[in-house]
């Protein structure tokens, strides 16, 4: 059976088109990355004079940059190819993975362009992240349109004609990185691990050293240090960095992600649930960016396992509840199911195993509008910062702006992001009560304060997600030995984008997560992933 994802009813008239073009602006930056998530269209205090068209317009640049669209981005400007080859240069030359684009509060000019301020945060590969702020000017066309007023300064303020700016890197440490069993780790045998093991060569060393120089581009002379990465006072101690991976299932991931992600975007995390510890982290392609732990996606229906938690904490509903399942819910936008499915008269159980959305959207009203986040936060450790021994992502659950921003939580759409890592904590967490935060190397220490789910609501989702697996969307896993449970999703990216497929599942002692961008559904996507890794280690390490 489909999962059910948001999409946006038609609407009539000139001002509601541009709420439209808006939502749809802004659904594609939080996928990308939450691109702004402070101010939600133009319609923000203090911004009447601004012309609406012109900021979605802006925010919709922001948007494309953020995802990687640098073609779509360049379109938006005066200057197409110029500015798609200034970004793309831009992010490639300083291996900026996703960068995060934080629009503010837009202002209009006298000679009526208007102006949108951002901030913009870029992780730098094995490094870090540098923050700067810049702004977006966009100005009316003679055919009327609006367009970025294209200029170098807007990638970065010190970005010109003459100067350009440079990544250094110094050299790698000189040390060894092996797997639990103390065997060396390379990427030889393991192609995923490419972009870990720099940064574990210098854990407990100070981290990775660099720096983003500002250049002259006829000479190559250095003008200034932009920002530098990285502790200088921490002495090297040439010791082994011993990690969590377990050999067998490292191996696993990178082939089921090679024989089963049909090429596409995709990243996977397995983990043990008594303790957090990753036994294996997989990306494709296994170069460049390192989605299964930096990630920043909208998790979608796999986020149901969060909201589920928080209704049962409550007593707001019981498994065996009628919720019933239309095809569409309106909730200041339109919200429907995958292929408008519906079941009428369904129980919560089948609104868990089938996904659906306007189900859950349904129940909004017996949660309080922060108390998502709540839950997330003090249950399940999401909101807080964990100590697993490299950069990560850790989630985000920021409190909703509105009861439409509050249905798409519901849902794991709108602002709230994850990646593997943290959806197999949410996974591992939910099969055993407790949160054990991750951790790939064995010197990390659980630095989070959580409370332990009562046996109860621990219970019932289990049933719940062996119920997925046995009579709803997971049923890929169905055959499978051993317990299994586990939850689906289909992510909305944006217009015209494909939605991404996630899994989550369990098994014994251990819990995976599988993203594949692009995926179309969960079900589809990343449940043969997670087959294939499950059936080719059948053991629980020890």
């Amino acid at each position: 059976m489909p999962e059910t994802e948001p999409v946006q009813s038609p609407r009539r008239g000139r001002s509601r088109l541009v709420r439209s073009a808006m939502a749809a602006a802004v659904a594609c930056a939080v996928a990308a990355g939450g691109a702004y998530a402070t101010e939600w269209g133009p319609f923000a205090p203090g911004t009447p004079d601004a012309a609406p068209e012109a900021v979605a317009q802006a925010r919709a640049f922001l948007a494309d940059w953020a995802a990687g669209r640098t073609e779509q981005a360049g379109a938006r400007t005066t200057r197409p190819d110029r500015a798609r080859d200034v970004l793309r240069s831009f992010t490639t030359g300083l291996d900026i993975s996703k960068p995060d684009l934080t629009a503010g509060r837009a202002r209009a000019a006298k000679d009526g362009t208007v102006t949108v301020p951002f901030a913009a945060k870029m992780p730098v590969t094995g490094l870090g992240t540098w923050s700067y702020e810049s702004d977006v000017t966009v100005r009316r066309q003679e055919d009327g349109s609006w367009k970025v007023a294209w200029s170098l300064p807007l990638v970065h303020p010190r970005l010109s004609s003459t100067d350009k700016f440079q990544l250094k890197r110094e050299d790698t440490a000189d040390r060894q990185v092996t797997d639990r069993n103390g065997a060396p780790l390379s990427v030889d045998t393991s192609p995923s691990l490419k972009p870990l093991l720099t940064p574990l060569a210098w854990a407990s060393e100070g981290g990775p050293r660099g720096a983003i120089e500002l250049i002259d581009r006829t000479t190559g002379e250095v003008s200034a240090t932009e920002v530098t990465f990285g502790s200088r006072t921490a002495p090297p101690s040439g010791r082994p960095v011993r990690t969590t991976l377990d050999p067998a299932w490292q191996a696993a991931a990178d082939r089921a992600l090679g024989a089963r992600a049909d090429g596409k975007d995709a990243a996977l995390v397995a983990l043990r649930i008594d303790n957090g510890e990753i036994l294996a982290m997989a990306n494709s392609p296994a170069s460049g960016f390192n989605r299964a732990l930096s990630g920043t996606y909208a998790p979608g229906s796999t986020w149901k396992i969060v909201t589920t938690s928080a209704l049962l904490l409550k007593n707001a509903v019981a498994p065996e509840d009628t919720v019933d399942c239309p095809k569409y819910l309106t909730v200041g936008k339109q919200f429907h199911n995958v292929e408008t499915s519906e079941f009428p008269g369904a129980s919560f159980r089948t609104n868990f195993t089938e996904s659906c959305n306007t189900g859950f959207i349904s129940l909004r009203a017996k949660l309080g509008d922060n108390e998502l986040g709540d839950v997330a936060r003090t249950y399940f450790g999401i909101g807080q910062k964990w100590s697993v021994g490299v950069p990560t992502f850790d989630g985000a659950v920021p409190n909703p702006s509105d009861q439409t921003e509050k249905a798409a939580s519901m849902i794991g759409q709108g602002r709230v992001l994850g990646n593997p890592l943290t959806m197999a904590s949410v996974a591992a967490t939910a099969a055993s009560g407790s949160f054990n935060q991750p951790t790939i190397t064995t010197a990390k220490k659980d630095t989070t304060t959580t409370t332990r789910l009562p046996q109860k609501v621990r219970a019932q989702l289990r049933s719940l997600m062996r119920s997925t697996v046995t009579d709803g969307t997971a049923r890929g896993l169905k055959d499978l030995p051993g317990n299994v449970g586990a939850k689906t999703g289909t992510a909305e990216v944006g217009e015209d984008v494909p939605n991404n497929g996630w899994v989550v599942a369990t098994r014994g002692n251990v819990a995976v997560a599988v993203v594949v961008e692009g995926g179309v559904t969960g079900g589809k996507s990343a449940v043969p992933v997670a087959r294939h890794l499950l059936e080719e280690v059948p053991q629980d390490p020890a």
